[in-house]
C-alpha cells in the first residue's frame, strides 16, 4: 500500500463505446456510460457503435502529461465497462478495441507512455457484462435475450482470461479496480477467489473492495465483516469524518456522469475540485476524479482546464499532499489540515480556505513547543512569528493570502502532535428506554477525563471517567480532559434521551406479507402516491420491486404491519437507488429521498412489543434501482426484515 498512501491523487477515466451517443437517445439527453441499459437498447443495435468508435485524436501520451501536470500520480481506466466492451486486445472476444476502424490498443499506449513518465497505470474492470451471453442475470427488459443455455461458471473463466491478459501484457499494474459486484450472481466466495487469482499474477497489485460482494451502497464500505479487498470505494461523497486506520479513496465526477455526455456542462469549480482534494486528504483517503473522454479520444475543454489549475496549485504546494496522514484536529474554521511524522517531531500543514483578517491565524489546542512556520509558497521560507495564548497558537500571517482558494501555512512542532480535541461521547443510540452505557474517551495520553450530566462544564473536581457511564434519565453528557489539574481540551456535549415507546395496535386475524401500489411517473422526489391512480394494486410477502413492470421511471409504496417481538429501541436503515421514505405509526423514520445512487440512511424509534403500522414510499427515475430495509437493536445484528415479521388486514 506504500506508493497508494504515498500518491493520494489519481484519475479515473471512463472510456468506451458509450461515447459514441455521447449521453443521447431518442430524445433523452441525460445517458453516459449506462446507456446500453437506461436507454434499454438491444445488443444488436448497441454493437453498431462498434463500427463508429474512431479515436483518431486519441494521444496516450497527451493524456499522461495532463494527469502528471496536474499532480495526479496513478491512472485508472476501463479496461471493461458493464457494457462488456474490451477497450484492449483480447483474443477472448471480438467485442473489442480492434474490431473498431481504430484497430489500435490504446491501454498498450498509456502503458508506455505512464512508464516513461513514472505514473503508475490501474485497469478498472466490471464484473457485470450486459454483452456476454453466459453472464447472468439477464436485464430484465430484454425479452429477446433468452438465458437458456447461459453458464456463470462459464463466464468466470472468460474474466479470468481477460484478466490474466491484462495483468501479463501491459507491465507492472497498480491497482485492479472491479466494479459491478451487487448481482446476486457474485458472492463473497466468488470475490475472494478473484482476489486470490489476481494476486497470483501480479503479487504486488492492490484490488478494491468491490471485488467482494459486501460493499455497502454508495458509502464505498465493506460492512458485517465480509471480505473487501485491500480499500474501500466511497463514489461521490466524503466521509464526514474518514475512517481511522481504514485505507480508502473517494472516487468521483467532475460533471454529472462518469462516461462522456456532450451536453453536460455542470463542472465543478477548480476551487471546489481543490477543496474536496485537501478535504479527503486531510481525513486520511485518496481523491480519484474522473474524466469521461469523447468518441475522437479527447479530454473535454472544461476538464483540461480544471486540470491545469489543480496543477498550478499542486505544483507549489504538492508537498503537503503527497505522503501525509490526517489531521489531528477534529475541526478547524478556517480550513483543513494534513500531517507528516518528522525526524524531530511533527510538521502540519495547515490549509487555510478563510483567510483570517488581521493577520493572526489561531491553531487551537495545541500543546507542543513549536519550532517554527512558514508559508508553503514562500521560496525562502521566510519564518513567521508564533505566539502561545494559552492552548493555542498564534501565527502572523500577511495580510494578503498566496493563493484565493487555499493557502498553505507549514507549522513544525517538537514531538508527536498534543493536541486537545474533546473527549468522544459514544453511545448505541441517542435515545433509551430503561437504561444506557455511555462510552466516554479520548486519544490523548496523560489525560483525566472529567464529566457532568447536567450539561454544566466539567471542572478538575467534576465526576472522573473509569469506565461506561450508565445513565438512567435523559442527560446532557459534557466531558473534558484535564493534565496536572488543567484544562487540555475543549468540551464535548451530547444529549441522550429517555423516552417511552410507541404503543403497539390490536391487529385481528393479520396476514402474512404487505399490501404494495405501483406507479408509472417521472419525478425527482417522492410524490404524493396518495393522490395518483396506481397501475397494480396487490399483496407481496416482502419488500421487493419485482411486480413493477418497467425498469425507469416507476415508483411503488408498502403498507401493512412490522410486528415487534421485544419492547426495545430500533435502528431502522433503507438502501434505496433512487429515494424511499420509511413511516412507522405515521411517523417519518427513515427519508432516504431524492434522486441519487444506491445510498444508505438511518433513523431510530422507540416501539413496544407487538403490532405497529409500516409504510415505504419508493421512486426511481433512470439507472440502477434498488429498495432494501434493515432492522437492528441491542442483542439483534444489522439484518434485513425478515419476511415474517412483515402482516396486513
Amino acid at each position: 500500500m506504500e506508493w497508494w498512501r504515498e500518491a493520494r491523487f489519481g484519475l479515473f477515466i471512463h472510456w468506451g463505446l458509450y461515447a459514441v451517443p455521447a449521453g443521447q437517445w431518442n430524445g433523452q439527453t441525460d445517458h453516459a456510460e449506462w446507456i446500453r441499459t437506461t436507454a434499454q437498447i438491444p445488443v444488436s443495435q448497441y454493437e453498431k457503435f462498434v463500427d463508429q468508435f474512431n479515436p483518431v485524436k486519441f494521444n496516450a501520451e497527451q493524456w499522461v502529461k495532463y494527469a502528471k501536470d496536474a499532480g495526479m500520480k496513478y491512472i485508472v481506466i476501463t479496461s471493461k465497462h458493464h457494457d462488456g466492451f474490451c477497450m484492449f486486445d483480447s483474443k477472448y472476444t471480438d467485442f473489442d478495441i480492434m474490431s473498431t476502424p481504430f484497430k489500435r490498443d490504446p491501454l498498450k499506449e498509456l502503458a508506455a507512455a505512464c512508464k516513461k513518465e513514472g505514473i503508475k497505470l490501474c485497469f478498472y474492470h466490471s464484473i457485470m457484462d450486459w454483452h456476454h451471453p453466459d453472464y447472468l442475470p439477464r436485464r430484465d427488459w430484454e425479452k429477446d435475450r433468452p438465458a437458456d443455455g447461459a453458464d456463470y461458471n462459464r463466464y468466470i473463466k472468460y474474466m479470468k482470461g481477460q484478466l490474466k491478459e491484462l495483468l501479463t501484457n501491459y507491465g507492472k499494474i497498480g491497482v485492479l479496480w472491479f466494479d459491478g459486484e451487487w448481482e446476486q450472481t457474485w458472492t463473497p466466495d466468488k470475490g475472494r477467489d478473484l482476489y486470490n487469482y489476481v494476486r497470483s499474477l501480479q503479487p504486488d497489485i492492490l484490488v478494491n473492495n468491490r471485488v467482494g460482494a459486501g460493499r455497502n451502497g454508495l458509502e464505498g464500505f465493506t460492512e458485517n465483516g465480509e471480505f473487501g479487498g485491500d480499500f474501500g470505494t466511497p463514489e461521490q461523497q466524503i466521509p464526514a469524518t474518514g475512517l481511522p486506520n481504514i485505507d480508502w479513496e473517494t472516487c468521483m465526477t467532475m460533471n454529472d456522469h462518469w462516461g462522456y455526455n456532450s451536453l453536460d456542462k455542470n463542472f465543478k469549480s477548480s476551487k471546489d475540485l481543490l477543496q474536496m482534494l485537501v478535504d479527503i486528504v486531510s481525513k486520511g483517503g485518496n481523491y480519484l476524479l474522473n474524466i469521461g473522454p469523447t468518441s475522437e479520444g479527447l479530454f473535454p475543454g472544461e476538464s483540461i482546464e480544471r486540470l491545469r489549475e489543480i496543477g498550478n496549485w499542486m505544483h507549489t504546494n504538492g508537498e503537503s499532499i503527497y505522503g501525509t496522514s490526517a489531521s489531528p484536529f477534529t475541526k478547524l474554521d478556517w480550513g483543513r489540515c494534513t500531517k507528516i511524522e518528522t525526524k524531530n517531531g511533527t510538521r502540519l500543514y495547515l490549509h487555510v480556505f478563510n483567510w483570517p483578517a488581521g493577520g493572526k491565524l489561531t491553531v487551537p489546542g495545541i500543546f507542543n513547543q513549536p519550532s517554527g512556520a512558514f508559508l508553503l509558497a514562500d521560496a525562502n521560507r521566510n519564518p513567521l512569528n508564533i505566539v502561545r495564548q494559552y492552548e493555542n497558537l498564534i501565527i502572523t500571517i500577511p495580510s494578503t493570502p498566496p493563493d484565493k482558494i487555499n493557502s498553505v501555512v507549514v507549522l513544525d512542532l517538537n514531538g508527536i502532535a498534543d493536541v486537545n480535541n474533546p473527549p468522544l461521547i459514544e453511545s448505541l443510540n441517542d435515545i433509551f428506554l430503561d437504561k444506557i452505557n455511555v462510552s466516554v474517551k479520548s486519544e490523548r495520553t496523560n489525560a483525566e477525563i472529567r464529566y457532568t450530566l447536567d450539561g454544566s462544564e466539567p471542572g478538575v473536581n467534576s465526576q472522573l471517567v473509569k469506565g461506561p457511564v450508565e445513565l438512567t434519565a435523559t442527560s446532557v453528557v459534557s466531558a473534558k480532559c484535564f493534565r496536572d489539574g488543567k484544562q487540555v481540551s475543549g468540551t464535548a456535549h451530547k444529549l441522550i434521551t429517555k423516552v417511552e415507546p410507541r404503543v403497539s395496535q390490536k391487529i385481528e386475524n393479520p396476514k402474512p406479507g404487505l399490501k404494495y401500489k405501483y406507479f408509472e411517473g417521472n419525478w425527482d422526489i417522492i410524490p404524493d402516491f396518495n393522490s395518483l391512480k396506481p397501475v397494480l394494486e396487490g399483496e407481496s410477502p416482502n419488500i421487493s420491486l419485482d411486480v413493477r413492470k418497467q425498469n425507469e421511471f416507476f415508483g411503488m409504496t408498502f403498507d401493512g404491519y412490522i410486528k415487534i417481538e421485544k419492547t426495545n429501541v430500533y435502528t431502522f436503515s433503507t438502501d434505496s437507488d433512487d429515494g424511499s421514505r420509511l413511516y412507522i405509526d405515521q411517523q417519518p423514520v427513515v427519508d432516504n429521498d431524492g434522486l441519487h445512487g444506491n445510498q444508505t440512511e438511518r433513523g431510530v424509534i422507540a416501539l413496544a412489543e407487538g403490532y405497529h403500522f409500516l409504510r415505504i414510499d419508493y421512486f426511481n427515475k433512470t439507472g440502477g434501482m434498488d429498495l432494501k430495509v434493515y432492522i437492528q437493536s441491542s442483542g439483534l445484528k444489522n439484518q434485513p426484515v425478515p419476511d415474517n415479521l412483515y402482516f396486513h388486514r
